[in-house]
């Protein structure tokens, strides 16, 4: 019969509808869809001129602070490396307003994409989990401040997939949000730096990058701290 499915795909073809069926799996599939969006739209998005970056504060005038925070929220949710929009916030504010304006950025757009996340993939998560990846789950949910700060720091995936990420799993939103802050903080401050140096042509010196620098040792030595507390955790008390 013409197009029917052959014999041994109709069982993955019902259990396929069968998932569809599911309120959960339309919502995690439509998160995965919003997602392969973003990283489509980035590959073929224009890249701005970073010597056109300075005027757009002139632009906006008194908005310009909100549109920095909100706008670079939104870009960071839409899977935009963070270090682009730490960048180009310092070149557009100077390096402490926009460290700080980044930072602001950071928490709003972890805070979206927690909620998102939570929304669409969490139910479908917690009814698939099972054995090892339940006990991931009960280890993302028992996480405090410092073990987000160590999943933030790993280079294992960008600030907003991070986000998503975080929001299917049974983590607390509160230490999450404090963590993802607290973790982007000496980049922000290094970054923005470095944006505003780049943007008054020039004016590049070593101290610029001294703040992205600590950072990475920060990162080291928390990430240290993290195994060693895990391994005694292990091992119980001797």
């Amino acid at each position: 019969m013409t197009g029917a499915a052959p014999p041994g795909r109709r069982p993955v073809v019902r259990r396929l509808a069968g998932l569809l069926g599911q309120p959960s799996a339309r919502r995690f599939g439509l998160l995965l869809l919003l997602l392969a969006g973003f990283a489509v739209t980035l590959l073929l998005a224009p890249r701005p001129d970073a010597a056109d970056l300075p005027r757009l504060a002139d632009a906006l005038g008194g908005y310009a602070p909100v549109a920095a925070v909100v706008g670079g929220a939104l870009l960071l949710v839409a899977l935009v490396p963070r270090t682009f929009v730490t960048l180009a916030s310092g070149a557009i504010f100077g390096p402490v307003l926009g460290a700080a304006y980044a930072l602001g950025a950071a928490l709003l757009a972890a805070a979206l994409g927690f909620a998102v996340g939570r929304l669409l993939g969490r139910e479908f998560v917690a009814e698939r989990v099972r054995g090892r990846l339940a006990r991931l789950d009960g280890w993302f949910a028992r996480q405090s401040v410092f073990g987000v700060i160590t999943v933030r720091l790993l280079p294992i995936a960008g600030f907003g997939l991070v986000s998503y990420g975080y929001g299917t799993t049974g983590a607390r939103v509160l230490p999450f949000l404090a963590g993802s802050v607290i973790a982007s903080a000496p980049t922000a401050i290094g970054y923005a730096a470095i944006g505003a140096a780049v943007s008054s042509p020039g004016s590049i010196n070593w101290y610029a990058a001294a703040p992205a620098s600590l950072g990475l040792i920060a990162s080291v030595l928390i990430i240290h701290r993290w195994w060693r507390a895990e391994r005694q955790r292990r091992l119980g008390p001797t």
